[in-house]
């Protein structure tokens, strides 16, 4: 009889001792969309090269709140319908802790409701689609940069600021929803901002297109003040190539507030004069950051992986693991030190606080990232190979986008001439 209770008692200690084991996980899975083929893989590869990066730092630090990361990754550039499968084989087959989705605004478009459904933590680490957050109320999905309105906010300003006296623009944008998105915004804002400009043409090539030479005959036939172009990755590199050739920049002022992840590939085919985005405030050479002990050495450590300098989908990847490290920093105190719920998690997100190599993000209410906004204008300087970034502006994005509850189109149709005098840092590439 002793022995039985003995015997029982043991069991059930186990159970108890079983049970305090797995209140700390042994490792923190981590799913990852980004484009390792396709055209859009020069802009997926070096995310992936980073999360690898990232994700080995962190764990020779310790882990996560004491817990090691372990990485799966997902090719967006398989489509649509396999990166869905693979995603939900992640989420309920290997039962990931947390998903990183995605790059492209189309998949994000899709995974958002997904994520929801399956109750799968989700940060939109690069997608910049305003709608998502602000046409649905989500508890699990979350973005950890800017959305498209600070994005083409920021540029348009600096363009209002740098060539106010332009009369006609056109675009070039790939056709789909960030394509589609961010000229909506774009165009919104300057009928309310400067409505004596004309839009002299709008083409929408489509996504991952080989050959943009019609496009580049009608605009060197059109001439006009402006080009317009948020595509990005292989689509913009090879536009901006067919452009040069044919001598476009010469005759129109090019706004692209992608092309900071392009700059090192386009080397010389990109010329000086040509205004430039980070989506946020991301550059290798980031005026308040490079002297960095911390932002110096990532630079360096990615550079020797990679053999290139970081772009903006290095960064947003970084603020993404920034962010996680951050909730369980506070959702793991505020569980009494037991390892939390993903629901718990995710309620630690709105009001989250965090900082990669950048400027501080902070989540809103929506889930939405508030991410300041670094424009620039192309030079050329004898240290580099490649146009780097002068006459830099940092925009608070607080100050141009809606606040919560509020839809951009609606928003936008509220600005006013005093947007222009928000106010913004200035930095030049010598100083």
């Amino acid at each position: 009889m002793i022995r039985r209770l003995l015997a029982a008692a043991a069991v059930s200690l186990l159970g108890i001792t079983s049970a305090f084991a797995q209140d700390k996980p042994s490792e923190l899975r981590i799913g990852i969309t980004t484009y390792n083929s396709g055209a859009a893989s020069v802009f997926g590869v070096p995310a992936r090269d980073a999360a690898e990066l990232l994700a080995e730092d962190i764990n020779k630090r310790g882990g996560i709140q004491g817990v090691p990361v372990k990485l799966y990754f997902i090719d967006e550039g398989a489509g649509i319908e396999t990166l869905m499968t693979e995603y939900r084989r992640l989420a309920q087959d290997t039962k990931v802790d947390v998903m990183f989705a995605s790059i492209s605004s189309g998949v994000c478009n899709k995974v958002a409701p997904l994520a929801e459904d399956l109750k799968m933590l989700n940060f939109m680490w690069d997608c910049g689609t305003q709608r998502i957050l602000e046409d649905d109320k989500y508890q699990y999905v979350f973005r950890t940069q800017a959305n498209a309105t600070p994005e083409v906010m920021a540029p348009l300003l600096y363009l209002l600021k740098a060539k106010p006296d332009f009369k006609t623009v056109a675009v070039v944008n790939q056709d789909y929803a960030w394509g589609r998105d961010s000229w909506e915004i774009f165009s919104a804002a300057l009928k309310v901002l400067k409505p004596d400009v004309k839009v002299v043409a709008e083409f929408f090539p489509k996504f991952g297109a080989p050959d943009f030479s019609t496009e580049v005959s009608r605009l060197l036939a059109l001439r006009p003040d402006v080009v317009l172009s948020t595509s990005w990755g292989g689509d913009l590199d090879t536009f901006v190539r067919q452009a040069n050739q044919r001598g476009l920049f010469k005759n129109s002022q090019f706004v692209l507030p992608l092309a900071e992840s392009s700059l090192e590939r386009l080397g010389a085919d990109l010329p000086e004069g040509v205004i430039v985005g980070g989506r946020g405030d991301h550059y290798f050479l980031h005026p308040e950051m490079k002297n960095d002990p911390k932002f110096k050495a990532f630079v360096d450590a990615f550079k020797a992986k990679t053999g290139r300098y970081p772009i903006y989908s290095v960064f947003h990847m970084a603020q993404a693991f920034a962010a996680l490290e951050a909730v369980y920093a506070k959702a793991v105190p505020a569980n009494g030190g037991k390892w939390p719920t993903k629901e718990q998690v995710a309620k630690a997100m709105p009001g989250l606080k965090f900082q990669a190599f950048g400027r501080p993000v902070e989540i809103r209410a929506d889930g939405q990232g508030i991410e300041d906004q670094l424009i620039g204008t192309t030079r050329r300087v004898p240290a580099y190979p490649f146009a780097v970034l002068d006459k830099m502006t940092i925009f608070p994005a607080s100050q141009m986008m809606p606040p919560v509850g509020q839809k951009s189109d609606a928003w936008i149709k509220t600005l006013t001439p005093a947007i222009m005098n928000i106010k913004v840092d200035n930095f030049s590439f010598d100083k």
